[in-house]
């Protein structure tokens, strides 16, 4: 059974800052708490280290389009099988809307629990907290 989460926040920042914050994939792990590392394998290719509870998983993504301040999409091709999509939506010049959304197929006893019981919704609730945060300050000092 295939599960997916969406998740829209409103930021302080113009889009063109919220866009380089989440276009940079190796800054990934700084503001997504399940995100171990990120390395480029090569320009749309990269090796994903996740740490969730109870479990750590690895997987290979790439990039499946990038229109730049619009959105970035990904699709895993070894690993963890799941899809994403962020978009950017500029509200006024210094706002914008990001919008995260992700399908997965849950493994095992630990990632089902985690989508039964919203436990991904809640986690991607903070990362986009963290990302927030990011952005907002990064558009203070511009």
């Amino acid at each position: 059974m295939a599960s997916s989460l969406l998740e829209a926040l409103d930021i302080k920042a113009p889009v063109a800052v919220s866009w380089s914050l989440w276009a940079d994939v190796e800054r990934w792990p700084t503001f997504l708490s399940h995100v171990g590392r990120v390395d480029r394998i090569d320009a749309r290719t990269f090796a994903w280290q996740l740490s969730l509870p109870g479990v750590d998983k690895a997987f290979v993504a790439e990039l499946t389009e990038v229109v730049p301040e619009e959105r970035i999409a990904w699709r895993t091709t070894e690993g963890v099988h799941h899809a994403g999509v962020v978009t950017f939506h500029r509200l006024g010049d210094a706002e914008s809307r990001v919008t995260l959304q992700v399908e997965y197929e849950p493994k095992g006893f630990v990632e089902h629990l985690g989508a039964l019981t919203n436990l991904d919704a809640t986690l991607a609730n903070y990362d986009l907290g963290e990302f927030q945060r990011m952005a907002e300050h990064e558009a203070g000092h511009r």
